[in-house]
């Protein structure tokens, strides 16, 4: 049972974000470069937005932010846990993820996933001191499947890239598409051979050999595309044997947050981070800032930084947080991800959000999207 407390001392509340930057390729588009204030972009708001509400508390918020290379991410929690910090935003990738939580777990920490989508850390792999704000893979698959059966385009045609990071995307769609009825008629993997992904002839090349590579499908209403790795997707628009709708990694994409979303008072959270960072949101951002959102809104209802009260506050039917989705936002207690809706994105404009009119559920129907509780292996949080 969680008490929300009554007028109480200021408190002082020390957060941090930890991003590890991995080695990586360049995007296929200029336009995804990664900024190098990304993730802290959020934090910054995030420290702001609380700041605003804490100070008729006397609470405050201060946020350490922390960029390392792989291998120097385990001294940097070190240093961070010793320094005090017991509430962390990790963006990092799930090995370095759990590592990194499984030492703060030792020291009684609670750690936020900002950045890892993989669906086993909500389930067999989950952890019970890590709350999820990035959603899953498959939430992100069922957010594209619900929309592609609502307009009955229920004939896929799934092409996966090569990559280990592109099958388990693919295999996402493979469990949605079973999940809402829908069938993929026909799969092809597109092969990585390494390399540039972007050169000053790219489009001539992929527009002789894409076509090709697509012609000759059995029939299909829209074509589904799995490309964690960001090889291919991005190109399939307009590069098809026959012209068909392109989601998933290109195309429509799902998406937490992107620049021209303005529905449910976004523009306001919009025009608040470009005058910070000078720049459009990420998902990363918008996920960090939630993480740390979270962190202020159940100091303000509590009147403790402690992080298991956190944590369980968090989790309690009395925490819901508005961030510009139409709804409030809460937790599943099975698995500690957030349930949040998913914008369906095509570059210039909210083509879409899911969960669609019609998916229910008996408890929400956002938990119509990921993992449902029945379905999750995790057991820490039991």
């Amino acid at each position: 049972m969680v008490v929300c407390a009554g007028p109480a001392a200021a408190v002082d509340v020390k957060a941090a974000v930890l991003r590890i930057d991995y080695d990586t390729l360049l995007p296929i588009s200029r336009y995804e470069y990664p900024a190098e204030d990304l993730g802290f972009a959020g934090a910054a708001l995030a420290d702001q937005d609380n700041g605003t509400t804490g100070q008729f508390m006397g609470h405050t918020f201060e946020t350490e932010t922390v960029a390392v290379a792989p291998d120097g991410a385990d001294s940097a929690l070190a240093d961070l846990l010793e320094g005090g910090t017991r509430m962390i935003v990790v963006m990092a990738e799930a090995e370095d993820l759990l590592r990194l939580t499984d030492a703060a777990e030792a020291e009684g920490a609670l750690v936020f996933n900002a950045l890892a989508q993989d669906t086993a850390l909500r389930g067999d792999q989950c952890r019970g001191n890590l709350l999820h704000t990035a959603p899953s893979n498959a939430m992100m698959a069922d957010a594209v499947m619900q929309f592609a059966v609502w307009k009955k385009w229920t004939d896929l045609f799934l092409v996966a890239g090569s990559n280990p990071e592109d099958e388990a995307l693919a295999e996402e769609y493979r469990r949605a598409a079973t999940k809402f009825g829908a069938e993929i008629v026909e799969e092809r993997t597109f092969e990585d051979t390494g390399g540039a992904r972007r050169t000053d002839s790219g489009h001539v090349l992929v527009q002789r050999q894409l076509p090709v590579f697509m012609q000759d499908a059995e029939d299909h209403d829209v074509v589904i595309a799995a490309d964690a790795s960001d090889v291919f997707a991005e190109y399939l628009p307009y590069h098809l044997w026959t012209p068909r709708p392109v989601m998933g990694s290109g195309g429509l994409v799902p998406r937490t947050i992107h620049g021209a979303h303005e529905a449910w008072g976004a523009t306001q959270f919009q025009n608040r981070f470009e005058e910070l960072a000078n720049r459009y949101p990420r998902d990363a951002d918008y996920d960090v800032w939630l993480a740390l959102r979270v962190v202020g809104e159940a100091v303000s209802r509590t009147g403790s930084a402690d992080p298991q009260q956190i944590r369980d506050y968090a989790l309690s039917d009395a925490f819901e947080l508005g961030a510009f989705k139409g709804q409030p936002l809460t937790f599943r207690t099975w698995n500690g991800q957030m349930r949040q809706p998913i914008l369906l994105y095509d570059g210039a404009i909210t083509v879409s959000v899911s969960p669609q009119e019609g998916f229910l559920h008996q408890r929400s129907p956002l938990d119509s999207m990921g993992l449902d509780q029945p379905e999750s292996a995790c057991t820490a949080f039991n």
